[in-house]
């Protein structure tokens, strides 16, 4: 069921999908994460991906949380990744490295966001996710790092948030109840081994005209 909601959500682009997960795939006609695609990101360090729902922060900004979660297989972890606001990427394009992007959480249309309020376990710097519909502000953009020309699907990478120069980062706070178990998701200022995240399962746009291949299936 998950599979096919996934595919309605990007049903109505006129570019074919390429369903793909990386724990299955040893080999892709298509290398890199592409604008458009909904993914989920790995934190290679704690193993946890990168996961929102309809809960709120009971401290700092009182917005939307951000955490980490064990379980491979929860919907909540899909995020679409999107150019910034006023520089759209073109959807089924390989993401630059160095290029500004928006992640989007597909369940609830809210930005990853990050601020200067203090992370609720960690006293690093929060982070959220932001806005109505995919449309919050400037402090939702983080560029990607990565080596060579364009970001690719094996590779880890970091996020580097334009407005704040803090990298996206877990390590390894737990939360009680009600969200139990999961992981802070928090910013910082140093590039270090926290800061890696690596695509794993995910729906990615695909600009060529080649069959809908579902790997996962």
């Amino acid at each position: 069921m998950e599979l096919i909601h996934l595919f309605h959500v990007l049903a109505k682009s006129s570019l074919l999908l390429l369903l793909w997960s990386n724990s299955e795939s040893s080999a892709s006609e298509l290398n890199y994460v592409t604008c458009g695609s909904l993914v989920k990101l790995l934190n290679t360090r704690h193993n946890v991906r990168l996961h929102s729902h309809d809960v709120k922060y009971g401290s700092g900004s009182g917005q939307q949380s951000v955490t980490g979660v064990e379980n491979a297989d929860d919907a909540n972890s899909y995020w679409q990744i999107r150019g910034k606001t006023g520089r759209p990427c073109q959807r089924g394009l390989a993401i630059k490295c160095g290029q500004a992007i928006r992640i989007t959480h597909m369940k609830t249309g809210r930005n990853l966001h990050t601020h200067h309020f203090s992370s609720p376990l960690s006293n690093n710097q929060e982070v959220s996710a932001f806005g109505e519909n995919g449309e919050g502000d400037d402090l939702d953009v983080w560029k990607v790092q990565c080596d060579g020309d364009h970001w690719e699907r094996e590779e880890a990478v970091r996020f580097k948030h334009e407005g704040t120069d803090v990298f996206l980062s877990v390590t390894g706070e737990q939360f009680g109840h009600p969200i139990r178990g999961q992981r802070e998701v928090h910013a910082m200022s140093s590039a270090n081994q926290h800061n890696w995240w690596r695509t794993m399962e995910g729906v990615f746009i695909q600009p060529s005209q080649e069959p809908l291949r579902h790997d996962e299936l």
